[in-house]
């Protein structure tokens, strides 16, 4: 039986951001479609070493979700502006360009790991502005 549910969704926490990733999802069709894990800083929060306490926990969830909703996809929806990418720079400069490599690393690290732990699940890494503008980072290396 195939299920009703298309891929779970990384977010993050950030209040600034809920409606902006809900109508989102919504514009691609989505609704109702997803399970969600929503913690700081998205996939910062789930591959950065200053967070590596939550990242066996989301791993265990997106196993779970693989199991019971045979999600085939993670859709994973990092935000500038991001709090957990200031805190994963440390106490070094922080601006647009450290911000976007902190996401293009989370990117990148979260690509490999859903690559050797689930190598059947498509992944997707967006990153989404204030302005609603969201880009897709698809033709990352790893």
């Amino acid at each position: 039986m195939k299920s009703k549910f298309k891929a779970m969704v990384l977010s993050c926490i950030d209040p600034r951001f809920q409606q902006l990733v809900y109508n989102y999802l919504k514009k691609k069709n989505l609704t109702k479609k997803y399970s969600s894990f929503t913690i700081a800083g998205a996939a910062v929060g789930v591959t950065h070493n200053n967070f590596k306490k939550w990242h066996k926990t989301f791993y265990e969830n997106l196993a779970t979700s693989i199991k019971l909703h045979k999600i085939e996809k993670l859709i994973v929806i990092n935000h500038k502006d991001c709090g957990a990418a200031k805190i994963a720079n440390q106490k070094k400069e922080f601006n647009a360009s450290s911000e976007m490599k902190i996401h293009l690393e989370s990117f990148v690290k979260i690509k490999k790991i859903i690559k050797r732990k689930f190598p059947k699940l498509k992944i997707e890494c967006y990153l989404m502005s204030l302005n609603k503008k969201v880009k897709k980072f698809n033709k990352i290396i790893i």
